[in-house]
């Protein structure tokens, strides 16, 4: 669609006819504090800061596979399609830290 920049533009007064304290007024009763939780969902809800010192946490650790290095510049575990090749002390570096 082609826009004529040489047109005047619409200012819009034509259309809307209301008071900045009417729109406000409309935007108060829009919005709430009120949230609607459901009471068995919220048992599983952490608060921000809570004490989490008494959890435990299990996570499955999977070994590296043989199709798949670390990078030693983010150290974050890639397939060998992303190696990128070594660094001067012969690390492994993805493409990513390479570039």
């Amino acid at each position: 669609m082609a826009t004529d920049y040489d047109a005047p533009r619409e200012t819009g007064d034509e259309s809307s006819d209301d008071s900045i304290e009417a729109l406000k007024s409309q935007r108060e009763d829009k919005q709430s504090s009120a949230v609607d939780v459901d009471p068995e969902a919220a048992e599983g809800l952490e608060l921000p800061g809570a004490d989490l010192s008494g959890e435990e946490l299990t996570v499955r650790v999977v070994p590296l596979q043989q199709d798949e290095f670390t990078c030693m510049t983010c150290f974050l575990v890639h397939h060998r399609a992303q190696l990128a090749g070594e660094d001067g002390n012969g690390q492994p570096i993805c493409t990513d830290c390479a570039s």
